[in-house]
């Protein structure tokens, strides 16, 4: 399940880069809230929480907003591409018994036949699922599966209630065994006689 916690907000009504920097300077993120018709809400979220609440894919946080709860989706972080601090949030509004789609992390688990690897393909699946009820990630079980073996989207198990968005024909994981590369040492050998010819050649000089 999506980790799920409670922030309390600040309402903002001052805006622009200056005052964004100042926010997090004070070790708050600015962001904003939205969703079901209603008027986008501006407001200013806890730094450290923050930093917890979304390293969890499709998080779900019931806001404090100056005493109203408001549960919501972490639908966006945007990140300084150098230092990796984040700048923005996107919150959507949720309704409880809701549906949503989202992207969900693709987890390998178990291992294939001996002597072959599993690659993973789709690193997320796109499922409509209740709100509340959106998994931290979809298991795809290789155990013991051969080379050649090809896991569609189909395949994965989807928790109960949940639908899939993406392709069904979607390629998921592929079992192959990896092919060693025998290029560098044939290289290798054709070049040896050229340089010991070379050699020979030298020395009678």
């Amino acid at each position: 399940m999506s980790e799920q916690t409670t922030l309390t907000t600040e309402v903002r009504t001052q805006f622009g880069k200056g005052f964004a920097r100042r926010l997090r300077a004070a070790h708050k993120i600015p962001a904003v809230l939205y969703g079901h018709g209603t008027e986008p809400v501006h407001l200013a979220l806890p730094g450290h929480e923050t930093l917890l609440l979304v390293r969890h894919a499709n998080a779900i946080v019931e806001l404090d907003i100056e005493g109203t709860k408001q549960l919501a989706l972490v639908k966006d972080v945007q990140r300084d591409p150098v230092r990796q601090v984040i700048e923005h949030v996107d919150l959507v509004v949720l309704r409880k018994g809701e549906k949503v789609t989202v992207d969900v992390p693709v987890v390998v688990t178990g291992e294939p036949f001996a002597g072959t690897i599993a690659n993973l393909d789709a690193m997320t699946l796109s499922i409509e699922v209740e709100a509340t009820h959106i998994p931290e990630h979809l298991e795809v079980d290789v155990e013991g599966r051969e080379d050649g073996t090809h896991i569609t989207a189909a395949e994965v198990k989807l928790p109960e209630g949940a639908t899939l968005v993406a392709d069904p024909e979607t390629l998921v994981v592929a079992i192959s065994t990896p092919q060693l590369d025998t290029t560098s040492d044939a290289e290798a050998e054709a070049e040896a006689p050229a340089a010991d010819e070379a050699a020979s050649e030298e020395a009678a000089e």
